[in-house]
Formats: structure tokens, C-alpha cells, sequence
């Protein structure tokens, strides 16, 4: 199995473009599946044996709806690929169902909530502006990493204009998209460019990241979580006040907040899902279920019969 494991990634890679984490969780899943069947000819794979996989990720791997439903998604994918490419005279896979995964609704922070974890920043200039851009675009953390200088389009054109400003951001697939920069985040980032990322810079060999680390290279994955979670324990007693317990918080906790905040706005899904860089609008329907009670609300105010 392991050469058509090989031959199906790098189909992800070149021909499907998926972005680097989704082609990890790909590998580790498909690496699962491989050590289950201890490397086995994907041709000798029936459906009954992918079935015991699927038993065997619930029952003895202990994995969550969601992380079973996801592997096999996988695996589907392999056998799918494996049938085409006429690896294997059939595709054992396409019967086997799986388990339907438990819909999690986001956890979206408040407004004075995301208000306090960005003050608990305090002069931390790079942690600042992560957290205003991760709020203030609801891109994934991934997506901000990955920025450039030149992504920033008002350094360029804000003179003509200083109140349109954008980023360029690449997401899922290699598809861009432009997202507004709102004040609060412009601030922040420009604070950090001036005072705090040139002596970052100086101490590598020069770099077009926008988010720099303290060796002078592009921030890692793992700085950029820890920046986020310092900070959140750091504003855990504001935001377990009034009885409410402290919120863990997570890069995907501000994306979360962010399209939460812009529905209970008023903004239309439409323009969220657009932002969001979902491909479709089911996918940004589920944070329309996480605000009953200003549902509630719309309803008494605009039903004449509700009261």
C-alpha cells in the first residue's frame, strides 16, 4: 500500500493543490489506515476489511464522530483514486458508510471578551496585531502565517485612499481573496511593522513574512498558537466574570467570533461566506446556530403576534 499511498498524496499535492495541512492530515490518516492493514495490497482490501477499520477507529482508537468521519473520508479517496488509476478492479470502499459526525456548534467569544484578549497582549506588538488580524478578517491562522508584505495592499494605496484598505490572503485550494482591514487591525499591524518587526528581521537574513519570529525567520505555527493561548489565560479572569467559567481560546476561536459577530450584525450570509473563504454557504451556515437568542429577539421585535 505504501507506493499507492505515495503516488495518491502527491495527486493531492500537484494536481488537487490542497494546502500543506490538509495534505498532513491526509498522511496521518492514511498512515492509521495503513498500519492497520500492515501495508497490504490495496487490491486484497474488501469492503468487510475496511468496515473493521472503521470499527476499529471507534471501538479500540477511541476517536471522536468527527476524527472517524474525516479518516474515512480518507480512505475513500484512496480506494476511489486506486479504482481509476486501475490499481484495484474495483472500488471496495464505495459501500461503506460512515458514522454520521455530531454537528459541534463554534464557541464565539463577546465583544468585550475579544476587547480584553487583545488587551492582555499588552505590548507584545507581534501578538497584538496577530490576534486584530485574526479577529478583524477571520482568516485561519494558516492563511496569516503565510502573508507576505506585499499582501498588505494599503501600504500601497493607502494615500489615494486611506480608508479602503485590504489584504490579499490565500486560502483552501490556492484560491484568493481580498478581505477588508478594518482600523483597530490597521493600527496594530502598522504599530508592529514600525517598532517591532525590523529588529526581528535583523537578527535572520531577511524574510518577506509579514509575521516574524524572534530568530528572524517566518513565524512558526506553534509561536503563533502559543501567542494566543498566553494571552487568553492572561485575560481568563475577565472573561470568567459574572459566573461564566473562562473561555479556551484558540485562533479558530476569533475566526469563529468574527463570522458570529457579522451575522448578529446584520451582515448577509452571503458576504460572510465570502470572507470566510468557505466554497459554500452551508458550510457558513452553522454559525447562524450559535445566536438563538438574538434570533429570539428579531422575533418579539418584528412578529405582531409574538408578544
Amino acid at each position: 500500500m505504501a507506493a499507492g499511498r505515495t503516488q495518491f498524496l502527491a495527486h493531492l499535492r500537484v494536481e488537487r493543490a490542497l494546502s500543506g495541512a490538509t495534505l498532513e492530515a491526509y498522511a496521518r490518516d492514511l498512515a492509521r489506515y495503513s498500519d492497520y492493514l500492515e501495508d497490504a495490497d490495496l487490491a486484497q482490501v474488501t469492503g468487510t476489511v475496511i468496515e473493521g477499520f472503521q470499527r476499529f477507529l471507534v471501538e479500540d482508537a477511541g476517536l471522536a464522530a468527527s476524527s472517524v468521519a474525516r479518516t474515512m473520508s480518507a480512505v475513500r479517496s484512496l480506494h476511489r483514486f486506486a479504482s481509476l488509476e486501475g490499481w484495484t478492479p474495483g472500488d471496495p470502499a464505495a459501500q461503506v458508510k460512515p458514522p454520521t459526525p455530531g454537528r459541534r456548534l463554534p464557541k464565539a467569544l463577546s465583544a468585550a471578551q475579544v476587547a480584553s484578549l487583545i488587551a492582555a497582549a499588552g505590548e507584545d506588538l507581534t501578538s497584538r496585531a496577530l490576534l486584530e488580524l485574526l479577529y478583524g478578517t477571520g482568516a485561519r491562522i494558516s492563511e496569516l502565517l503565510n502573508l507576505d508584505l506585499d499582501d498588505l495592499d494599503y501600504l500601497a494605496g493607502a494615500a489615494e485612499d486611506p480608508n479602503r484598505h485590504w489584504i490579499r490572503v490565500l486560502g483552501k485550494g490556492g484560491k484568493e481573496r481580498t478581505v477588508p482591514l478594518g482600523a483597530y487591525a490597521q493600527a496594530a499591524v502598522d504599530a508592529y511593522l514600525v517598532r517591532e518587526r525590523p529588529a526581528r528581521v535583523a537578527r535572520g537574513e531577511g524574510t518577506p513574512a509579514l509575521f516574524v519570529g524572534r530568530q528572524g525567520r517566518r513565524l512558526s505555527r506553534q509561536a503563533a498558537f502559543e501567542m494566543v493561548r498566553r494571552a487568553g489565560q492572561a485575560a481568563g479572569c475577565v472573561m470568567g466574570a459574572g459566573g461564566a467559567g473562562p473561555v479556551q481560546v484558540t485562533p479558530h476561536t476569533l475566526r469563529h467570533s468574527f463570522a458570529t459577530h457579522l451575522l448578529q450584525g446584520g451582515a448577509d450570509i452571503r458576504v460572510v461566506q465570502e470572507l470566510l473563504g468557505h466554497a459554500s454557504v452551508t458550510t457558513t451556515q452553522i454559525y447562524t446556530k450559535v445566536t438563538p437568542d438574538h434570533l429570539r429577539e428579531v422575533y418579539l421585535a418584528a412578529h405582531p403576534r409574538a408578544l
